[in-house]
């Protein structure tokens, strides 16, 4: 019975830290988050571009409508970017906000950086709390 319970144990442990292995990257997570909005904004899909809103943001904008507007309108580069790629990311407490850096160049051609702070939720996801950018892709770190 000793023998079993041993092997139980150590099983169960096993279990527990290649699951903990296994656990996502919180930057990969969100960076695939963020690429995953981009790719909302392209396709003019309101519904998954606004599912990654944090509460604060949808709190401030009730109707994905008025969102999807509000990023048309203050937020070209990120709504429709010709081309861009991730710069720096920076985790805070512990993973609690996670920032991005975006390098975007615009349609127009002009260049951007988008700085995207996520954050994570209580249980356990991230969402967007808001993107800044500024015009040009020299990195100012984050």
């Amino acid at each position: 019975m000793r023998a079993f319970l041993a092997v139980f144990i150590l099983c169960a442990a096993s279990f527990v830290l290649f699951a903990t292995a296994q656990a996502e990257d919180p930057i990969d997570a969100t960076r695939t988050m963020i690429e995953a909005q981009i790719k909302a904004f392209l396709n003019d899909d309101v519904d998954t571009a606004y599912s990654f809103a944090a509460p604060g943001i949808k709190a401030i904008y009730p109707d994905k409508n008025v969102f999807f507007a509000m990023v048309k309108k203050s937020y070209e580069p990120v709504y429709h970017p010709g081309n861009y790629a991730f710069g720096r990311s920076r985790s805070i407490d512990n993973g609690a906000m996670i920032y991005h850096e975006v390098l975007i160049s615009g349609r127009d051609g002009k260049d951007w950086t988008a700085v995207y702070q996520l954050a994570r939720q209580p249980d356990g996801s991230y969402k967007i709390n808001g993107v800044q950018i500024v015009p040009n892709t020299e990195s100012k770190g984050i």
